[in-house]
């Protein structure tokens, strides 16, 4: 008898070599049809009554964050001195409406009571320099000088003092008119 039908070999010889072929014939069709899904599906559809790429819809997609509630100083242009209130309420207000740090609340005539009594000058000196845990123009050495002491103004008068607001400089208005 001839063993011709007996020679027959398999490329698979270990049953590793098995579960990778088994893995590879389920693998690999599903890899190609997922590749083929994304390659057929990747024109980006707009959908019926949109309006996505209008150019209003564009340019507001693309505008400059930055652009919306911030507010840009021109450096080179005249400084535009605030009211005290405003510095109050920007710089001040942190420490002197819960009295950190042994701040004086705003509006609290004991405490402001001393302190006014020392005088404007002194007030002012304190505010402009710092005094104990209160910073130099209250951490802001952006401010003006005026700004501080309109702020200061603003604090004492509410503590029952009666300052006058700072005049501003007649060389800093003057300049501040000519341009």
């Amino acid at each position: 008898m001839s063993d011709a039908h007996d020679e027959h070999e398999s490329a698979i010889k270990t049953p590793k070599q098995l579960i990778l072929a088994v893995l590879a014939g389920f693998l690999v069709p599903i890899i190609v049809i997922v590749l083929l899904v994304k390659f057929v599906s990747s024109d980006k559809q707009t959908g019926a009554g949109s309006n996505a790429q209008s150019p209003e819809a564009v340019a507001a997609r693309i505008h400059p964050v930055a652009d919306e509630g911030y507010t840009f100083k021109d450096v080179s242009g005249p400084k535009q001195l605030q009211s005290g209130e405003a510095v109050y309420k920007m710089v001040c207000a942190a420490c002197h409406d819960s009295g950190a740090a042994g701040a004086p609340k705003f509006g609290d005539a004991g405490a402001w009571g001393p302190r006014i009594a020392q005088g404007y000058d002194k007030v002012i000196e304190h505010a402009l320099g710092g005094l104990r845990a209160m910073p130099a123009k209250g951490g802001n050495p952006d401010l003006d000088d005026v700004e501080v002491a309109r702020a200061v103004v603003h604090l004492a008068n509410a503590g029952g003092a009666k300052f006058k607001e700072p005049e501003v400089k007649a060389a800093a208005s003057a300049e501040a008119s000519a341009k």
